[in-house]
């Protein structure tokens, strides 16, 4: 099969397509025929040597896909061939084939192409267990997503609204805190032009990929008995901690990553995003945003464009 590989750790050009055996299933896994591959910014900084492969994944990038099934293990007792399903996978979306634990796989949505249900695993996985599982958001209350404009910040922002929440947002440009509000975001701050921190007050969770300075900040927003949740950097992982602010709030500061975790655990959140979430995506109150695609050889052009952070929502190879 073609597969997309890491020769050295680098720039985007040390991508290459190569030839690479196709995937034997495990007892407890499905072998599919990919139609499509999300992009995410982990693969990102796998391919420059900054996120190791977990022991046992594959070293091709790609943690989302789409597409038929094409064999089962003995094991599997959800799925059989010709499915049309999409998997969050530990390694091994920029192929052809690629196999995923059966309890990692969700029907492909009604109404949904491949490339839209590519771009939903990775994100939603993601959102559930942090702004949920993790940042135990309730009816009612409020949730701010900084980097609304992203990947994990359209699926967060749309999912909490279509649940009843208030959301914020932040962004880096007017036309990104457009696309917010449009998704769903009562309100979306730029936070080149504006300081959104003055502005919110009693936020209940916030999503935060950004880290760094924003930490201060962020506790000033949060309501009493507030949650903040990280799940990236951008801005750096070192951050002045006020410990009375969080003492006077009973604020909870936490954060994880997903990757690394085993498929029980996965599997748990498919099993709640099939019952809660995947019915308001096929009742079209929660709908794919996907930016651009390209396909699987241009996975060179995908990471540049991840790169300049200039997409609001998804990037999606396609076979």
């Amino acid at each position: 099969m073609k597969a997309v590989e890491i020769t050295k750790p680098g720039a985007p050009e040390v991508l290459v397509v190569a030839e690479r055996p196709k995937p034997e299933p495990g007892p407890d896994e499905i072998l599919v025929k990919v139609a499509a591959a999300g992009v995410n910014r982990p693969d990102v900084l796998q391919r420059m040597g900054n996120y190791p492969v977990p022991p046992g994944a594959s070293d091709i990038p790609g943690l989302e896909i789409a597409g038929e099934v094409a064999a089962c293990g003995s094991a599997v007792a959800r799925w059989k061939p010709g499915d049309k399903v999409c998997a969050l996978v530990a390694g091994g979306g920029y192929a052809e084939y690629c196999t995923a634990p059966e309890a990692q796989a969700l029907p492909v949505p009604k109404g949904l192409s491949m490339p839209e249900a590519a771009s939903l695993p990775e994100t939603f996985f993601t959102v559930w267990s942090n702004v949920w599982d993790r940042g135990q958001l309730k009816p009612g209350e409020t949730l701010l997503v900084q980097g609304g404009s992203s990947g994990i910040g359209v699926t967060a922002i749309q999912m909490a609204a279509a649940m009843g929440n208030t959301v914020y947002a932040t962004a880096g440009s007017d036309e990104k805190c457009a696309a917010c509000e449009r998704l769903g975001a009562k309100t979306a701050f730029n936070y080149k032009t504006e300081d959104w921190s003055k502005e919110l007050k009693g936020i209940n969770v916030i999503l935060d990929m950004v880290g760094g300075d924003y930490l201060p900040r962020e506790l000033k927003c949060l309501a009493d008995d507030g949650r903040l949740v990280f799940i990236a950097f951008l801005r750096g992982v070192k951050a002045e901690l006020d410990i009375f602010e969080v003492m006077r709030k009973r604020l909870v500061v936490t954060g994880s990553t997903l990757r690394p975790r085993p498929v029980e655990f996965k599997g748990a959140i498919a099993k709640n995003l099939r019952e809660k979430i995947w019915p308001l995506i096929e009742a079209g109150r929660i709908k794919p945003e996907i930016y651009k695609t390209f396909p699987l050889a241009s996975a060179r052009d995908a990471h540049r464009l991840m790169e300049s952070s200039q997409h609001i929502g998804k990037i999606v190879l396609t076979l």
